[in-house]
């Protein structure tokens, strides 16, 4: 059973997130949250296994609740809603702690399955924001100096070439078949890679390899 803390500030919002979760058979809302502090606070007393946080909680709440949230004892695997057609936000998130992204006019089964995803320890992004997302740490890319060149220096040869094909937007499956290696094995070198350069999400390992100069940003 996936235990999930849903934050948002929208009265309605709130209580049609905790019923159609609660609808699912291995999904448990243990609780609601309507502000950051709020959230930080009942994430420590229930320690859910997924914090749901609204993208427009507040202005920047969202933000410094994900940071928070990231940085607390219990970490749990953060969620965000993410406003369509704002990127800059997602990428702000990104840095934050975030661990997946979903718009907030994703179909229930879409939130549902990123949900579970998190859950598991691996990232979730919708397909679309990931080109955007990837899009606006080349742009960051272009303006950050090399400062992370020691951390490069010490993954190893076939890390360097998946974190390179991470950064591609190439999944483990796609990443297993090119390389002619297990996909399990791809997933174990992510986790490696991930633990190195002290991300906690694939999404972190794309901005990684562009902000430390593995991957150069295009012209």
């Amino acid at each position: 059973m996936v235990s999930v803390l849903v934050v948002t500030d929208q009265s309605l919002q709130r209580l049609a997130l905790r019923m159609l979760l609660a609808a699912e058979p291995d999904l448990s809302v243990v609780g609601e949250a309507a502000s950051g502090a709020e959230a930080v606070r009942l994430s420590a007393e229930l320690r859910p296994d997924v914090v749901l946080v609204d993208g427009r909680l507040a202005p920047a709440d969202g933000i410094a609740t994900v940071r928070r949230l990231a940085e607390a004892p219990h970490t749990p695997r953060t969620l965000v809603l993410t406003p369509a057609g704002d990127e800059g936000y997602a990428y702000t998130a990104l840095h934050a702690g975030a661990d997946g992204f979903v718009l907030e006019d994703a179909a229930l089964d879409e939130l549902v399955s990123a949900i579970r995803v998190v859950a598991t320890g691996d990232a979730v992004i919708t397909p679309g924001l990931t080109r955007a997302l990837i899009d606006a740490v080349r742009q960051q890319g272009t303006v950050h100096p090399l400062h992370r060149v020691s951390t490069v220096d010490a993954l190893t040869a076939r890390e360097r070439d998946i974190l390179l094909a991470v950064a591609s937007g190439r999944s483990n499956a796609e990443i297993a078949k090119w390389l002619s290696i297990a996909p399990t094995t791809v997933k174990s070198h992510v986790s490696h890679i991930l633990a190195k350069i002290g991300a906690r999400a694939r999404v972190q390992a794309v901005a990684f390899a562009y902000e430390s100069g593995l991957v150069r940003p295009a012209a």
